[in-house]
């Protein structure tokens, strides 16, 4: 009889784990108003609150929870996606370097050390991108050199919401 017991908590648990997940934004993003007078389409960061924002329309935007820039790191201004990126090959950049000298020059997509993540929209400029994270603890928080971190999760919803060319404003 224990035995039957535990195979029947074993399969709801299995079970339950072949439910579909909700989509990303459902998950750590939410619908919320912004009273603000962006075009829909444009993404929007604002980094004191550590969010991102993906404006719908109507006053309506899709929040996503993202780590920013550390003390220094940080920057305000206009730019566009000019790159999008699945499981991108990361080379850290002199400023990395520098803080970080026994850094490989490439870190391979895939790898669990790489910081992009599962995918990244570089900015254009070619300093900065949103990417994913393999470090999700780091969202919330101003933590990165300047780039805008996601839940790998939120970063692949957003991924699928915009194209190259997408407005990013980031106050």
């Amino acid at each position: 009889m224990k035995r039957r017991a535990l195979f029947a908590v074993a399969l709801a648990a299995f079970v339950s784990s072949l439910a579909i997940a909700p989509n990303a934004a459902s998950a750590h993003g939410a619908m919320v108003m912004m009273n603000a007078s962006f075009m829909p389409g444009t993404i929007v960061v604002r980094t004191n609150e550590r969010r991102l924002y993906y404006v719908i329309g109507s006053g309506q935007a899709i929040a996503y929870p993202v780590g920013v820039g550390r003390a220094g790191k940080q920057w305000a201004g206009e730019s566009y996606i000019d790159g999008m990126f699945v499981r991108p090959a990361w080379s850290p950049p002199d400023v990395v370097r520098h803080d970080h000298p026994n850094l490989p020059n490439v870190i391979p997509g895939g790898s669990p050390h790489n910081p992009m993540g599962v995918a990244a929209m570089s900015l254009a400029g070619g300093e900065y991108a949103i990417h994913g994270t393999n470090q999700p603890g780091s969202i919330g928080h101003f933590v990165s050199y300047g780039c805008i971190r996601m839940f790998n999760a939120d970063i692949t919803d957003l991924f699928n919401r915009v194209s190259v060319g997408t407005r990013v404003v980031v106050q």
